[in-house]
């Protein structure tokens, strides 16, 4: 599997998005980025890709604009996760990231593992 290596201004572009709300974390994944509120992620960079992580009737609806899709690799896409259409102006990239974080604000937070 190859990962693909996200540009600088891919990087700029994820962190514009991305509100600076108190528990909100950007953390670098695989040569990627991530996103996380409370431990989970709530948003991902692969590539170019934005993927979100959304509730299933939110998931629904960015699955009917043109453009979204899986979010990962190819062979293994994400579940619960959709990439945003590459077509998307950072203020409309920035409101589904924004409905990913409170949806994932919600969820049980992440219990660090012992090491």
């Amino acid at each position: 599997m190859q990962m693909p290596k996200p540009t600088d201004a891919d990087k700029q572009f994820f962190r514009s998005v991305i509100s600076d709300a108190p528990g909100v974390e950007v953390k670098p994944m695989f040569g990627n980025l991530g996103a996380f509120v409370n431990g989970n992620m709530f948003a991902g960079l692969f590539g170019s890709s934005v993927g979100v992580k959304l509730a299933a009737d939110d998931l629904a609806e960015l699955a009917t604009i043109e453009g979204a899709g899986p979010f990962g690799p190819a062979e293994r896409p994400m579940g619960g996760y959709l990439s945003l259409p590459p077509s998307f102006t950072t203020e409309q990239a920035a409101g589904w990231v924004n409905k990913a974080q409170a949806y994932v604000a919600t969820l049980p937070p992440k219990l660090k593992k012992k090491r």
